[in-house]
Formats: C-alpha cells, sequence, structure tokens
C-alpha cells in the first residue's frame, strides 16, 4: 500500500490486534489536516477489549474537533470527555507548515521518535517526553516541546504493543508504508494490540 498525503506529510499506519481481542482494538490513530498544516495523534485505551477501543475512538473523535487548538488543549479536551471511560494514553504531533515546525506532547505511553533526514543533525533523533498518567483519569502536568522540521523528516508513533528498540532501527530513506510494516513485523509484542504510525515530511517540490 502506499503512503496517503495530508497537508504536508506522506503517513502510513501499520497495526495488529491483540489475540486475547481480535475484534476490538484499544489502537487507534488520527491525521487530519488544519489551517495551518497537519495533526497525527495515536490513542491507546487501557486495557483490551470494547471498552478500550470505545475509550481510544472517543479520543480520536475529539482531536478530530480540534486539530485546529494546540496539543496541549486538544489533550486536555480529551481528558473531559474520557471521564466515563477507562481512559487511554495519547501522543499528539501538530505540524505547521509555514513555520516548518512540529510540536509535540504525549500522556502515558505512545512512544514517539522524530528521526532527521539529514544524516549530519545533532541529535539525529529526537524522542517524545511522555508524562506518566491516562487521559480521562489522572492528567500530568503537562508540556508540549516545539522542534523545528525539514523535508525527509520522519515521524514514528508506536503504542506499546510494540518493543522500544524500534527507535535503533530507523530508516529515513525507506517509503513510510514499508517502515511502518518492517516495525510492526519486527518489534510488536504479540500480547497486545500493536500500531505504528509514519508520517514523512514532504520536500517544497513535492
Amino acid at each position: 500500500m502506499e503512503a496517503l498525503t495530508v497537508s504536508r506529510l506522506d503517513w502510513a499506519a501499520a497495526a495488529a490486534p491483540s489475540p486475547a481481542d481480535p475484534e476490538d482494538s484499544g489502537d487507534r490513530y488520527l491525521v487530519v489536516p488544519h489551517s495551518r498544516g497537519a495533526l497525527v495523534v495515536v490513542a491507546d485505551g487501557v486495557g483490551h477489549g470494547p471498552e478500550a477501543a470505545a475509550a481510544a475512538q472517543l479520543a480520536i473523535e475529539v482531536a478530530g474537533r480540534s486539530a485546529h487548538g494546540s496539543p496541549l488543549a486538544l489533550l486536555r479536551e480529551c481528558h473531559q470527555a474520557l471521564r466515563a471511560t477507562r481512559g487511554a494514553v495519547v501522543s499528539v504531533a501538530s505540524f505547521d507548515d509555514a513555520e516548518r515546525t512540529m510540536t509535540w506532547a504525549g500522556v502515558g505511553n505512545v512512544e514517539g521518535v522524530l528521526l532527521r533526514a539529514d544524516p549530519r543533525a545533532a541529535p539525529r533523533q529526537e524522542s517524545l517526553l511522555l508524562r506518566s498518567g491516562v487521559v480521562g483519569h489522572e492528567l500530568p502536568p503537562l508540556a508540549a516541546l516545539l522542534l523545528g522540521v525539514e523535508a525527509g523528516d520522519t515521524l514514528v508513533f508506536a503504542t506499546d504493543g510494540v518493543r522500544p528498540e524500534f527507535a535503533a532501527d530507523l530508516n529515513a530513506q525507506v517509503p513510510p508504508q514499508r517502515l511502518a510494516d518492517l516495525i510492526l513485523t519486527r518489534y510488536q509484542k504479540g500480547s497486545d494490540d500493536a500500531l505504528v504510525l509514519v508520517a514523512r515530511v514532504r520536500g517544497d517540490g513535492a
């Protein structure tokens, strides 16, 4: 499958449900344009089964309605909306095309890595600072980080069904769909829902 395009992002996802609940994955994602660029969200409902899936889906729906806002405002809106659910862990990245920036934030354990296209960049990788908590139940003090991004820079979000060692095996030259599939194949735990989302910044002439 070829990568999809939203705003100045080429993106793709790969997922595998938990063997315990193959019909109700608790992992959900969203890639949607907004007035300045694009929003990328991955949510993982607490636990397994229909209740976990419902919590993650509600987080995605709220994010879709709030795509124009900041990542921190979005997380707070999700927190209010998910109070009656099991809750979810959520990571968010908002891209600003004109400013060539990405602002990201996360609550829980949806891992985030930004891989620079330039091999001379220092550091070559940036990791999302995750705040411990559960959206809908225990919202920690929130913080977002603003990063500059260039063509070819690649964002990867992965839920906790994917071993974090995937970050050592990233390649900015591999197409987004192939990279998502490779990470899932090599690093999924097999005992939990697993989801990988890859988003790559397009060049000016793309």
